[in-house]
């Protein structure tokens, strides 16, 4: 292989060189080419040390020469095992099958060569090597299939070679295969060659019911082989019965009386159609003469009513179980549209719901899986959880790298739902606690200033709502609206289940608490907001301005400079008022005026007053007449901001 890859870097380098494989081999009346460059012949070794550890494939292309599979590889494959596992060998009912054919050739034509005079001097050599044959396949059964077919004792399966032996030996139908392969035959040579030597190949019922077993248990649909089974046991008691009618006709004289068989026409399709009249007990038959008539139909009319009622029973029997699954979708849907009748539930509604139903028994052929597995043992659905959902959820981000065991525990928790088109699977600002496994189908996740914007489409395998699973404090807001694009089918996995798989498996549930961690703090970065436009001009000097305190917001009772304005200007008002009681009896008296609390220059001429050493930055603001002062300095203390103090003080009168 190194070699061969070598060859095809080269080539990829170098077009010119020819391709590595090998070429076909020229016919031996074809002349021979001529002898190739130097080049060419290195690269011949080459294909020559290629094609020998691919000595054993065989081409069937018409371009490589013809190479036949080896005697001994179809021997392998015929060659019966040591042991026979009687459930899994498709071999083995193979068989079952060739032996049951010859079962029901004699089941069927003995009794119509022993009535019927369909066996003649002239054919009799045919009659005679079909028999042989089937004897054939009774011996073979007999001495090389069953003595190898394994068997339980104790719970135990036993393959060895002796005990199988000794087990078939031992059993009843050993004796009752023996007993139907014995040649009664020779007894034709006293007495003639008569069918009814022949009787005891009937006895060979075992193989024939076990067959069916086998048959049933490998079918996808073993009901439709019940009901021509049923069939058959029924067309094989009219057989008889138009063979016993025959034999009655017969012994009577065929066309003594208006009862018997006329000896007119297909003797067969005439006494068939006697003997299904007899059993159905249509009636309209021409009435017995004698007693032997009397007797014979009445035990014709007794055994109608009891075979063929039993009959139609068991045929009632199979197609109800195979149609059990059905008849309970209809009751349950036929119930459920009688309650939303009751309660005058809206017409939509009770449509969508309709709709639900069909859709579900279409694709899965139930309404509930888990009514299914819940009648298999722990390990059985696991297994079949297994092969159909461990694919989707090992996709999951959010459990790779947890303990396998703990991942098979979910499988068996995973519930799975069908969402019709338009279906909410989850609503913006909804508690998540669940999360979402698409199994089949696609969600729409919507948004956008009306919440009909489709964000993205998610499709079969993906996942969404996995954060819920580990957010605190009983889930998280949903923030999205996520809908149901057509019918979608979703797995569903919800926080308590989880939780309780996580009891036992604590690593797991470290490694998801750090996983969630991530997400969550992925998750809960601020989206970036508008762009924030730079001052142009002088203010670009300046830096930006502080934010207004919360606690001078909360004082002011008012956000912003709307909440201070607001103050002052109530608070200026007051003043006014003051002033012009005190200028009342001082009119004459001229005294400058204190500056009010809207003059903020000689305010802030304080400042530069202060002193000259460098301080850190204050802002003062206040009113005349000491009414309201309001001061911010930084904390003494570092990382704790500023201090906002605020003074109110009455004046005098």
């Amino acid at each position: 292989m190194r070699e061969r890859a070598t060859v095809y870097k080269e080539k990829l380098k170098d077009p010119v060189l020819s391709s590595p494989e090998g070429s076909p081999t020229a016919s031996p009346s074809k002349k021979k080419p001529p002898p190739q460059p130097k080049e060419e012949k290195k690269e011949e070794k080459i294909d020559d040390a290629e094609v020998k550890p691919e000595e054993d494939h065989y081409c069937d292309m018409l371009c490589c020469k013809f190479k036949k599979t080896p005697l001994k590889k179809y021997l392998e494959y015929l060659q019966l095992p040591d042991s026979i596992d009687s459930y899994t060998d498709r071999r083995y009912v193979a068989w079952l099958m060739l032996v049951t054919v010859a079962y029901n050739w004699n089941c069927w034509f003995l009794p119509l060569r022993f009535v019927f005079p369909y066996q003649t001097p002239s054919n009799k050599i045919y009659w005679f090597t079909i028999d042989i044959i089937c004897d054939i396949c009774y011996l073979c059964d007999l001495l090389i299939f069953q003595p190898r077919v394994q068997f339980l004792r104790s719970g135990d399966i036993i393959s060895d070679r002796v005990e199988m032996k000794k087990f078939y030996h031992s059993s009843m139908k050993f004796w009752l295969d023996v007993i139907s392969v014995l040649p009664f035959e020779v007894l034709s040579f006293f007495f003639g060659f008569n069918p009814a030597f022949r009787a005891n190949r009937m006895l060979k019922h075992n193989t024939f019911f076990e067959f069916n077993d086998r048959l049933e248990a490998i079918l996808d649909k073993a009901y439709i082989y019940r009901v021509i089974r049923t069939t058959g046991y029924l067309l094989f008691i009219l057989h008889i019965n138009a063979c016993l009618y025959y034999w009655a006709s017969d012994y009577e004289g065929l066309g003594s009386t208006r009862w018997v068989y006329n000896g007119k026409g297909n003797m067969y399709l005439r006494c068939y159609y006697w003997a299904v009249r007899t059993l159905i007990t249509i009636g309209g038959l021409p009435e017995p003469q004698t007693l032997f008539e009397i007797v014979f139909q009445l035990l014709n009319f007794f055994l109608g009513v009891f075979v063929f009622s039993s009959l139609i029973g068991q045929m009632r029997d199979v197609i109800g179980a195979a149609t059990a699954g059905q008849t309970y979708y209809r009751s349950s849907m036929d119930n459920t549209v009688s309650y939303m009748n009751t309660y005058s539930i809206p017409k939509a509604v009770q449509n969508r719901v309709r709709k639900w139903y069909e859709y579900t028994w279409d694709s899965q052929g139930m309404l509930d899986e888990s009514e299914l597995l819940e009648q298999m043992p722990t390990k059985m659905q696991l297994a079949i959880a297994i092969d159909v959902n461990f694919a989707i959820v090992n996709k999951v981000d959010l459990f790779k790298g947890c303990d396998t065991q703990m991942i098979y525990d979910m499988l068996l928790r995973l519930k799975s739902i069908v969402y019709l088109p338009g279906d909410f699977v989850c609503k913006k600002g909804e508690i998540g606690r669940e999360m979402y496994i698409i199994k089949q189908g696609e969600v729409q996740v919507l948004g956008g200033p009306d919440g009909t914007k489709v964000l993205v489409t998610l499709r079969a395998g993906a996942v969404f709502g996995e954060i819920s699973l580990l957010a605190s404090g009983g889930g998280n807001r949903r923030t999205a609206n996520v809908v149901a694009h057509g019918f979608a089918n979703l797995f569903i996995l919800d926080k308590k289940t989880l939780n309780e798989i996580l009891v036992h498996y604590p690593d797991s549930e470290k490694l998801l608490m750090k996983k969630a961690k991530v997400l969550l703090k992925e998750k809960g970065k601020p989206a970036p907001g508008p762009p924030v436009k730079q001052p142009q001009g002088l203010a670009s000097v300046f830096g930006q301005k502080q934010e207004t305190p919360k606690l001078f917001k909360a004082l002011l009772g008012g956000k912003g400079k709307g909440g201070l304005a607001k103050l002052l200007q109530m608070k200026r008002q007051d003043i006014q008022e003051t002033q012009a009681e005190a200028k009342k009896p001082e009119q004459e008296e001229k005294k400058p005026m204190e500056p009010t609390a809207s003059s903020a220059p000689p305010v802030q001429k304080e400042e530069p007053n202060a002193d000259a050493k460098p301080k850190p930055p204050v802002m003062h603001r206040g009113t005349t007449n000491e009414s309201l002062i309001i001061s911010m300095s930084p904390s003494p203390r570092a990382g704790e901001g500023e201090i906002l103090k605020v003074e109110v003080k009455e004046k005098k009168k």
